[in-house]
């Protein structure tokens, strides 16, 4: 049941897309971002169409703030000719992860730090933008108890994990 209520869903999305000139569309679960051409596009049109496909689904939408956008764990921004992309973090954002100290699993410990590695080095960022995140890595990583200089080795060293355990608490 599930499979033949997807293919329906899609084959409406794709109808509405197609006739409603949407330059882009990317999905991860249900978010949705919707690149349009405001001249060509009725937003409302857009929302009301989405909204009519099933009552079991209610889109709603939020427009970019002064060319940029908040899309996952990204900001978009628009210029002219062209897209930039920064990190974004909600308002409720805080810097806390498994402090070094502690008794978790030194795997565990690591493993939000690889994320956040992972991330900086994954996405084109300007090298301000990269340079800003890498400076908030550093900040969270001071604020858990961790030497910064891990930042470089934390993502595939196995003898600064092996010392690590030496030297706290370790599961």
């Amino acid at each position: 049941m599930y499979g033949a209520h997807n293919v329906f869903y899609w084959s409406d999305v794709t109808f509405i897309l197609l006739n409603c000139n949407i330059v882009g569309y990317f999905q991860y679960v249900d978010d949705l971002l919707i690149i349009y051409n405001e001249t060509k596009t009725d937003i409302e049109d857009l929302l009301y169409r989405f909204n009519n496909i099933t009552p079991k689904l209610n889109f709603t939408i939020e427009k970019e703030t002064r060319g940029s956008i908040n899309f996952l764990d990204l900001t978009i921004h628009r210029d002219i000719n062209s897209f930039s992309i920064d990190i974004y973090r909600k308002p409720t954002y805080t810097d806390t992860i498994i402090p070094i100290d502690s008794c978790h699993p030194t795997g565990y410990k690591y493993t939000a730090i690889r994320y956040l590695q992972n991330r900086l080095n994954s996405y084109q960022l300007s090298h301000e933008k990269g340079e800003k995140e890498r400076k908030i890595i550093q900040d969270i990583l001071h604020s858990n108890g961790y030497n910064t200089s891990i930042l470089k080795s934390a993502s595939s060293s196995k003898k600064h994990k092996k010392r690590m355990e030496k030297t706290h608490c370790s599961k």
